[in-house]
């Protein structure tokens, strides 16, 4: 849909990467009028993916995980308003109402306001429970583990499963309950997620499969967790990672969302015209699923960012490559492409018990996924199997 004018006016609600690489982009195409990066946190825009494995483990601080220097924002004129979030949206007067009152008029929005943790009922309240989302998250659970020595990781994705590698390399007993019947089994299947559970077990992490928590000991702070099957465990510290949710409640009576997040086409465009959306808040159509399902990787925060940045622009924004994301294990760079489905075909080309491999998802005889374990030279490869639909 063509907009009316060039914009003179754009805010960023949001202070992520899909933020800051649409900001980047509108600079780059020559967008010379004001900027405005609405941040609910007091950091300017970080690199996330650390906070569960360098920043925890404590080789990384926390400046060097900043996306650009402080000069950036000064020398490209893009104003920063930290440590306030949006709060509320009147989509008639073009204007962002933010928690602390200010009401910020525009005539381009991005939504980026990425996505919060789960946490667990039974859980609230107790003071050695964490969930790992943002900075404060990580130093919190950072300090957390230079004096805990039994941690109980409650889910199996990717987060829970760095925290639980970054926790065993610190020297913690680890223990890691999971629902379904592998790690990751709703993603990859019960094929890969088995060796997602093996390649733990092997480094000392007593993997649960098909366990849920049924009650919980201890005033205050948790000492125990009783599982559904019975079995006691006893802790200093719990990591909740049982999945996110889009931080789009602000957006209520907008129309703008769903369950999954903010409706946009995959250029960001959502159904308010000026209005854009990209990075974990954002969802898009999947043909496939006959469903809206949301972003939630580092990848495709930044090329929704940079896309919503050229279409506000009226500009071309390119092709879009298949999504992926990565994540780093006992020393393990392990990279996925596209998007399986457990009843997925799957063919592995290599040593899954030597930790090198490439395991390929197909539906209807086209590949639609790639998982590379040790692998990195394979993903440009990986990539054009995806994007050409070879068999």
């Amino acid at each position: 849909m063509a907009l009316d004018s060039a914009p003179q006016n754009i805010v960023l609600a949001g202070g992520g990467l899909a933020a800051q690489r649409c900001a980047e982009t509108l600079r780059r195409a020559g967008y010379a009028g004001a900027i405005r990066m609405v941040c609910a946190e007091p950091h300017a825009p970080y690199d996330r993916p650390p906070l569960s494995k360098e920043l925890l483990a404590g080789t990384r601080d926390e400046p060097s995980l900043a996306l650009r220097p402080a000069e950036w924002y000064a020398g490209h004129d893009v104003e920063l308003l930290l440590g306030v979030g949006a709060a509320g949206l009147r989509l008639a007067e073009h204007t962002l109402v933010l928690a602390d009152d200010t009401e910020l008029s525009y005539d381009r929005l991005l939504i980026a306001t990425g996505s919060r943790a789960r946490h667990l009922p039974a859980l609230a309240g107790k003071r050695n429970v964490s969930v790992l989302r943002t900075m404060k998250d990580a130093l919190a659970l950072r300090d957390a583990l230079s004096h805990a020595e039994r941690l109980a990781v409650i889910g199996a994705g990717f987060i829970g499963q760095e925290v639980a590698a970054t926790a065993r390399l610190r020297g913690c007993t680890v223990t890691m309950v999971e629902a379904a019947p592998q790690p990751l089994a709703a993603i990859l299947g019960g094929h890969v997620g088995a060796w997602f559970a093996q390649l733990h077990r092997a480094e000392g992490v007593d993997v649960l499969t098909g366990r849920t928590l049924r009650a919980v000991s201890g005033n205050g702070a948790v000492t125990g967790l009783e599982l559904s099957d019975g079995r006691r465990i006893g802790v200093d510290h719990v990591v909740v990672g049982v999945g996110v949710d889009p931080d789009a409640l602000w957006l209520e009576g907008t129309g703008l969302t769903c369950g999954a997040g903010v409706r946009a086409d995959e250029c960001g465009r959502t159904r308010a015209e000026t209005v854009f959306a990209a990075g974990d808040v954002a969802a898009a159509f999947d043909a496939d699923s006959g469903s809206w399902v949301p972003g939630s990787h580092w990848e495709a925060a930044a090329r929704q960012g940079a896309r919503a940045a050229r279409a506000m622009l009226g500009l071309d924004p390119g092709t879009s490559p298949p999504a992926g994301f990565w994540s780093d294990q006992y020393g393990i760079r392990i990279q996925y492409l596209g998007r399986a489905r457990p009843d997925d075909a799957v063919a592995i080309d290599g040593d899954p018990e030597a930790r090198e491999f490439t395991a390929t998802f197909s539906r209807r005889g086209r590949a639609v996924a790639v998982l590379l374990v040790n692998r990195p030279r394979g993903l440009p490869a990986a990539r054009a199997l995806i994007q050409k639909g070879t068999p």
